[in-house]
């Protein structure tokens, strides 16, 4: 049954007031949770399917050890800013939220980076390997989130320290580096800038794209051993041969 907004906040008032450590508003509509601030000794709230997009007053819940926020409008990773400030927060359900965006590794790498001591996440227990993968893929949270231009869960600050500024002119070529970075551990020759770099007025993603699929080849490639590596040379062997003989052709 759907409470009305005066009776989750009477509930919630109870439970200030009675000392109650739970707190279950299941989809009751709310968007202002401003009376978590009122709720020091809170132990396990339920939100799961309202409309929350602001969790600053859940930095108050200094008690809080299970927080179920599934199904809200949580538009930022940003958010958890104010999660990191609590220090028994060992549960927490965040999933089908637009911060989760279009990569779920990325997202929960850096929800455990930022709260390294949760015990699950969005139902499924933390492991201690993906606890030390996510130091690796995760992304800091340093401040509060910004209340404007967030898409796909990452707000402009948080993209921009992850994945560097497309208004900066040598952006392509700071990817350049990381990619020759890693072909340098490979014992692989490095890229030529010309057979890399690409216009930023170019409206053709192609070369984006050719980009970050060689980064992403680059890094698999170092998880293969002896044998498959030889597989990659191969491969790679015989498909050189058909862009040469395709380009002899077409002279």
């Amino acid at each position: 049954m759907r409470l009305s907004r005066a009776a989750v906040l009477a509930q919630a008032k109870a439970a200030a007031l009675d000392g109650v450590r739970r707190l279950n508003c299941w989809g009751s509509h709310l968007t202002d949770i401003s009376i978590c601030r009122d709720l020091p000794n809170i132990e396990v709230i339920t939100f799961s399917v309202n409309g929350i997009s602001d969790l600053e007053p859940l930095r108050r819940c200094q008690n809080l050890s299970e927080l179920y926020l599934r199904r809200n409008n949580i538009r930022s990773l940003d958010e958890l800013f104010y999660l990191k400030t609590l220090p028994r927060l060992r549960v927490l359900w965040l999933a089908e939220n637009p911060c989760c965006g279009p990569d779920p590794h990325r997202y929960r790498m850096t929800v455990l980076r930022n709260l390294p001591s949760l015990q699950k996440l969005d139902n499924q227990a933390v492991t201690e390997e993906e606890l030390s993968q996510a130091l690796v893929d995760g992304v800091e949270i340093t401040a509060p989130p910004a209340r404007s231009s967030v898409e796909n869960g990452w707000s402009e600050c948080t993209a921009s320290s992850a994945a560097g500024s497309t208004t900066e002119p040598d952006s392509d070529l700071l990817s350049l580096d990381d990619t020759n970075k890693t072909q340098e551990e490979l014992d692989m020759k490095p890229v030529p800038r010309d057979k890399y770099s690409f216009s930023l007025q170019e409206t053709d993603c192609s070369c984006k794209k050719r980009n970050n699929v060689l980064n992403a080849i680059l890094l698999l490639m170092k998880e293969l051993d002896a044998e498959g590596l030889e597989i990659i040379q191969q491969t790679v062997a015989r498909r050189l041969q058909a862009f040469q003989k395709k380009e002899l052709q077409e002279e």
